[in-house]
């Protein structure tokens, strides 16, 4: 056995091993990033929690029932909050908790609802329900997290939003409001965040492999929208579509670049269809944009 002066101190080679072990430990641990996500019991949040954590991040991941996804409580990098965005008690709450643990590089705003079929017959109830959730809740959350970026001189703030903030498709007006809310809220906070060196930025998924249609979609009904909104559905929602859809492992890694590039880039679009919708409507102009979709789905 080797023995090895260290201060005043011989240890054995064995000891000095465990104590350059426990040394590196110290340092990844405080080298390591923490992102601090909301929406992340499903879906784009969910898979976006695993991307990072697998590549050593430090993830706080938030939701409102914590306790019913069990298989992230599992993951050693992973914390789970309560959060639920239209209560801004809750957000105190989890961002007291996220910066006393050692403190946020990255929020990804994630938490959101969509939104299909006539305004008409979409309850009061539902579209505060989607305004809150959706746009309400990002700027509050971010708000609350802004100070800490400030005092650092660094952060990033991400918000997941849609090709449905770029451009318009029929029956989504309340999920684009709060889409295209998003996207100029966001340009006009990167004048006053990127003097601080804080980044501010949107990832515009098209559609996209998740629950979204499920329990994340709020569906309204009225019948004299009933044969307008069946032609749009067999066209929007079509087999061909769905077999088509990306993955959000796609967007997760868009997220990821977002996340680590370093540039003061406002928009991070993701997959064939966003890019090909957005691309058309700049090179046609708006105005003959909106009007080849509504010959496309209406004749």
């Amino acid at each position: 056995m080797i023995f090895v002066p260290i201060g005043l101190y011989f240890v054995s080679s064995w000891q000095c091993l465990g104590l350059l072990l426990f040394h590196s430990v110290l340092i990844k641990n405080k080298m390591a990033k923490t992102i601090f996500i909301t929406g992340a019991s499903s879906g784009i949040g969910k898979i976006t929690a695993l991307h990072f954590a697998s590549k050593g991040w430090k993830v706080i991941a938030t939701m409102r029932n914590p306790q019913n996804v069990t298989d992230l409580a599992d993951k050693e990098n992973i914390t789970l909050l309560t959060l639920d965005v239209t209560k801004p008690a809750q957000i105190a709450n989890a961002v007291e908790q996220a910066i006393s643990r050692g403190g946020v590089d990255v929020l990804l705003n994630n938490a959101g609802y969509g939104a299909l079929g006539p305004l008409e017959g979409t309850a009061d109830e539902k579209i505060t329900q989607i305004v809150h959730t959706n746009l309400l809740g990002v700027i509050q959350l971010s708000k609350a997290f802004i100070p800490h970026f400030r005092e650092k001189q660094r952060g990033v703030i991400i918000t997941v939003s849609s090709i449905g903030g770029l451009v318009t498709y029929p029956f989504f007006s309340l999920y684009h409001a709060t889409k295209w809310a998003i996207e100029g809220w966001t340009e006009s906070m990167a004048f006053e965040l990127n003097r601080f060196g804080v980044q501010i930025k949107t990832v515009q998924p098209g559609p996209t492999q998740t629950d979204f249609g499920g329990r994340s979609l709020v569906v309204s009904a009225h019948p004299d929208y009933e044969e307008s909104l069946g032609r749009f559905q067999e066209i929007f929602l079509s087999e061909d579509v769905m077999n088509n859809l990306d993955t959000a492992e796609s967007v997760a890694e868009v997220i990821y670049e977002a996340a680590t590039d370093g540039k003061n880039r406002l928009r991070y679009l993701v997959g064939a269809v966003a890019n090909g919708d957005y691309e058309k409507r700049l090179q046609l102009g708006a105005e003959a944009f909106h009007e080849t979709l509504d010959k496309s789905f209406f004749g």
